[in-house]
């Protein structure tokens, strides 16, 4: 073992410090796993300041240059995801069968971190490249200025992602390599306070310079990078790790590498639906490289950008080692697959703006609500994404699986990068203008829902193969088929929680219906009478459907309740109370945004918008039920007991599992 005071204590040191904690060969004091902690936490801050200047910036220096936005999404998403799915699987299974005395990971991270601060440094003096190009050569003269510098910006973009990868492929797993088991998901959650942090210590006080000290603000990053996120290589540790045996190297080298490597990553559906949720996640996810661009055509700033993640990343911050606690209680993939759901609801409701135009100081403040009330949502979603890799891949191959699941997704990003571009570009021949942005909810929506729809079908196969109490990753390699992995006590449905929830819904659909009749009187008052007119007639009776198709589902939801507690077969299943608590408390919330958005367009004569923002709000608590009862029927089978205590004795083993 590694001996570095006072990170790493050997045993003798450990013994009279008191208490002690293992991973792998390595020993840590209380002491001792504090600093590990202080340097892993300051390695995230460095590495996440470095990592949000590209792909913030980079979009407005490509709009400014007159790039199309089909090359844009070819440049930015495309020619970086050819990278991850080609190296990033390399160096990942490479480092799982690397050793030498600096460890696993850690040299990968440290022999690419001078060229990848050089490749970002270089961004910001593209321009003065350009004219330094074009004063030495007269073949570079016949073209535009324009042209050369994202032809730059292309190729040190494709360098710097080249060596960012050789960091994205090991960092986040140097965690399970020197983060003691039991405090893993405390330490997730740390690390996303002090990630969300750093984001919005950027998005507050440096994003909004982009436009006019781009090169200082590139060439920063890159040094912080370089001297903090250095110090922190150097200052980590790792264990010792047994040599890979002769048959293992074999199997790892050239074509049957190639092939072990495919065989084992691919072998199971379970694996299969994981993979394509993610990919179908990030094929979603690369068309927001033009939120930004939605949110100016929405009449906001930079800097008003800049404030609202900055605020949802401080809420997220308060929220996020408060939510990883729940990670283990509720399990991973459960909070994963029912946020997926969700999320598609959220998606869906911010199609109002293809058919609302509000003033962009209005647009702001309902932003900032919408930021505030979901923060939390995203806090426990983005806690329990790595932790479900962990619950769901083997340990033995973490990096090997997760670097497949990385490869195709990456694949998916490439098409997705390309053809976000052509799908904005479309739009616009439509609209003629950046009103086309307002589109990037249809995309959201659709691939989101597919993407849901994966995990769906991976969370019913994970109870297939055992759920909450006897899962175990499929692993042909072994006799057996499966790899034995700890099993964590988890908290199921309680029924006094689940009734807390019923309460939480019952406001939202009451305070739905009663609010319309409260509007109806203001807009009279206010002699807005085409809105009174529909929302009498059309928004008063949709949402009183609303609340009794949820007055049944309650009913319905109830009986199950009450036969799981007799033991009598159940209707349909039983969800989980934790997430229905989170998402319902965030919808409570929003019908104070619904209120507001109708106020401001009778302040502003805008009774067509009041009319499409109230029918908005029936249409969410439609989807809202719906839900809710698609949830019902993902239990169905498997969730069929409630108030079950979990089994403590499971945890007090999860400290002597060897990593």
């Amino acid at each position: 073992m590694h001996v570095s005071p006072p990170v790493l204590q050997n045993a003798a040191v450990a013994q009279v410090s008191g208490k002690t904690y293992h991973c792998g060969t390595l020993t840590y004091t209380k002491v001792g796993l504090f600093v590990l902690f202080a340097w892993l936490l300051w390695g995230d801050f460095c590495f996440t300041m470095m990592e949000a200047v590209v792909p913030s910036i980079m979009p407005l220096k490509m709009k400014a240059l007159g790039c199309p936005n089909w090359l844009m999404g070819l440049i930015l998403t495309a020619a970086p995801s050819v990278i991850s799915m080609t190296v990033g699987p390399y160096v990942s299974f490479k480092s799982d069968r690397y050793r030498s005395r600096w460890g696993r990971r850690i040299p990968f991270i440290i022999w690419s971190m001078p060229f990848l601060c050089i490749c970002l440094a270089l961004l910001g003096f593209s321009d003065d490249l350009c004219i330094l190009l074009q004063k030495n050569s007269e073949f570079l003269r016949q073209h535009s200025p324009a042209a050369i510098t994202i032809a730059l910006v292309a190729f040190f973009l494709v360098m710097f992602k080249f060596f960012d990868m050789f960091v994205n492929s090991v960092f986040w797993y140097l965690f399970n390599d020197v983060v003691p088991v039991q405090f893993l998901s405390r330490f997730m959650g740390m690390f996303k306070i002090v990630g969300t942090g750093a984001g919005a210590l950027y998005n507050c006080f440096i994003f909004k310079y982009a436009g006019t000290h781009m090169r200082e603000i590139l060439v920063g990053a890159a040094l912080l990078y370089l001297i903090g996120f250095g110090m922190a290589c150097l200052m980590i540790k790792e264990g010792q790790y047994p040599p890979p045996s002769e048959a293992e190297r074999k199997a790892s080298r050239g074509l049957p590498g190639f092939v072990t490597f495919f065989k084992e990553s691919f072998s199971h559906r379970f694996y299969w639906f994981c993979f394509l949720y993610t990919s179908f996640t990030a094929f979603a996810s690369t068309i927001g490289m033009f939120n930004i661009f939605f949110n100016q055509e929405m009449g906001m700033s930079l800097a008003q950008i800049g404030y609202i993640h900055a605020l949802s990343s401080v809420v997220q911050m308060a929220a996020m080692y408060f939510m990883s606690i729940f990670v283990d209680r509720w399990h991973p993939l459960r909070i994963c697959t029912y946020g997926a759901v969700f999320q598609v609801v959220g998606y869906a409701i911010s199609l109002v703006w293809i058919f609302v135009t509000i003033p962009g100081t209005y647009f702001f403040w309902l932003n900032m609500g919408n930021a505030f009330i979901g923060s939390f949502m995203v806090a426990l979603v983005g806690v329990a994404g790595l932790p479900c890799a962990m619950r769901t891949f083997p340990k033995s191959r973490f990096g090997q699986f997760c670097s497949a699941q990385s490869m195709l997704r990456s694949s998916f990003t490439v098409v997705a990068g390309i053809i976000a571009g052509l799908f904005i570009d479309a739009v616009k021949v439509f609209c003629g203008s950046d009103f086309a942005y307002r589109f990037i909810y249809i995309w959201l929506a659709v691939f989101s829902g597919i993407s849901a729809t994966l995990i769906v079908y991976a969370y019913r196969e994970w109870y297939r193969l055992g759920g909450d109490k006897h899962f175990h990753p499929p692993a042909p390699w072994n006799p057996s088929g499966k790899e034995e992995m700890p099993v964590v006590p988890i908290v199921g449905p309680q029924t006094k929680w689940l009734n807390v929830f019923f309460l939480l819904f019952d406001g939202i659909m009451i305070l739905s219906t009663a609010g319309v009749p409260v509007l109806m009187w203001w807009m009279y008052a206010q002699h807005k009478m085409l809105a009174f007119k529909w929302h009498g007639l059309l928004i008063l009776p949709l949402e009183i459907l609303a609340l009794v198709l949820w007055l049944v589902l309650k009913s319905s939801m109830r009986r199950d309740i009450h036969a799981a507690q007799n033991g009598l077969p159940l209707k349909n299943g039983i969800p989980h109370h934790g997430m229905l608590i989170i998402f319902a408390v965030k919808f409570l919330l929003a019908i104070g945004i619904w209120g507001g958005q109708v106020i401001v367009c009778v302040m502003l004569d805008m009774e067509y918008g009041t009319i499409v923002f109230s029918l908005a709000n029936a249409i969410t608590n439609f989807l809202l039920i719906g839900t809710i009862y698609l949830l019902c029927r993902i239990e169905r089978g498997s969730s069929v007991v409630v108030d079950e205590k979990p089994d403590v004795e499971a945890d007090s083993t999860l400290a002597t599992i060897p990593v």
